[in-house]
C-alpha cells in the first residue's frame, strides 16, 4: 500500500477527529437514504422491498458515503469574510505555484549552495537560487543588497569567526523584497546563521518574522495571491513545533493580520510531497474553520 493511502487511512481511522468526522458525514447520508426510503414507502406501501436487505444496504451506502466526503484530501481552502479573503493548504512544488512567492531565510541572507555548506541545494532557498537565477548567486546576491541597502545591519561578524559566507547581520524579521510588480519574491530572514553555519530559529523569532512579512506583502503584492512554505520547518531547526504547529501558527499570525487589514486575497501554504505524512489534514481542516 502507498505511503499516502496508508496515511489517509491513518487519519480517518486512527484518530478521534478522523472517526468523529466519518461518524458524522455517515450519519447525515443514512438520514438522507433513509429518508428517501421512506418516502418510497409511502407512495408504495405495497411494494416487496426486501426490508432487511434495504436497511444493511442503505447502511453501507452511508458508511462509503461518509468516508468519501470525510476523506483526507491533499488540499483544503476557507473563505473569510469581513474582510473577504481565502486561505489555501495544498501539496505541491512551492515553485509551480502561479503568484507571489515567499522564500524562508537567515539573518545574513546566505545565498551560497557550494557543498550544501551555507545553504543547502534541496532547500527551498537552494532551489530559489537555482531555479529562479539559474544559480547565479553574484546576480542574486546585487538584488540582495539593493533591497537590503535601507535596512541598516546590527552587526558585522569578523572573518575569523565566520569562516564562510556573508558577515552583516540584519535584524529577524528583515524581509528583501525582490523581483517584479508582477513577480514578487519576499525573502524573510526567521532565522540566525549562527558562525558554526547552522540555521536556528524559535515560535518567538518566527512570530515576529510573520508580521514583518505581513507587512511587506501587504505594501507590495498588491493584495493579489501569495504562495509559502512551511517556514520554520527542517533545515530551520525549530524542534519544538511539528509540521502543523508551524502551519497552525502561520495561519493564526495572517488571520490576524488580515482581521486588522487585508494582507493579500489568498494566501496558499504549500507542503512538499515528502512531509505530507508529517500533516494532519483534517485537524488543519477544523483549525481554519475556529478561525
Amino acid at each position: 500500500m502507498r505511503p499516502a493511502i496508508r496515511h489517509r487511512l491513518r487519519t480517518l481511522f486512527g484518530t478521534r477527529l478522523g472517526l468523529s468526522t466519518t461518524g458524522r458525514a455517515s450519519a447525515v447520508q443514512f438520514g438522507l437514504l433513509s429518508g428517501a426510503a421512506q418516502l418510497y414507502l409511502t407512495f408504495w406501501p405495497d411494494s416487496s422491498l426486501p426490508r432487511g436487505a434495504t436497511f444493511l444496504t442503505i447502511a453501507c451506502l452511508a458508511l462509503a458515503g461518509g468516508i468519501l466526503r470525510s476523506w483526507p484530501r491533499d488540499r483544503i481552502s476557507h473563505e473569510f469574510v469581513r474582510p473577504s479573503f481565502r486561505v489555501t493548504i495544498t501539496v505541491g512544488d512551492l515553485f509551480d505555484q502561479l503568484c507571489h512567492l515567499v522564500i524562508g531565510g537567515n539573518d545574513v541572507f546566505d545565498t551560497d549552495t557550494r557543498d550544501d555548506l551555507l545553504i543547502v541545494r534541496r532547500s527551498v532557498q537552494g532551489q530559489f537560487l537555482h531555479r529562479v537565477y539559474a544559480g547565479e548567486v553574484a546576480r542574486l546576491d546585487d538584488e540582495l543588497d539593493a533591497a537590503l541597502a535601507g535596512t541598516r545591519p546590527v552587526g558585522v561578524e569578523e572573518r575569523v569567526s565566520k569562516r564562510a559566507g556573508k558577515l552583516s547581520r540584519y535584524p529577524v524579521g528583515t524581509v528583501a523584497v525582490l523581483g517584479s510588480p508582477g513577480q514578487r519574491y519576499f525573502l524573510t530572514a526567521y532565522g540566525t546563521m549562527g558562525n558554526d553555519l547552522t540555521v536556528s530559529s524559535g515560535p518567538d523569532q518566527l512570530w515576529q518574522s510573520l508580521g514583518e512579512l505581513w507587512r511587506a506583502v501587504h505594501l507590495h503584492a498588491r493584495r493579489e495571491a501569495v504562495a509559502m512554505p512551511v517556514i520554520g520547518s527542517d533545515l530551520a531547526r525549530i524542534d519544538s513545533m511539528d509540521h502543523a504547529s508551524l502551519i497552525k501558527l502561520i495561519l493564526l499570525s495572517f488571520v490576524t493580520s488580515s482581521r486588522q487589514s487585508v494582507v493579500c486575497k489568498e494566501l496558499t501554504i504549500v507542503v512538499h510531497p515528502g512531509d505530507y505524512e508529517r500533516v494532519d489534514m483534517l485537524e488543519l481542516a477544523a483549525f481554519l474553520r475556529t478561525l
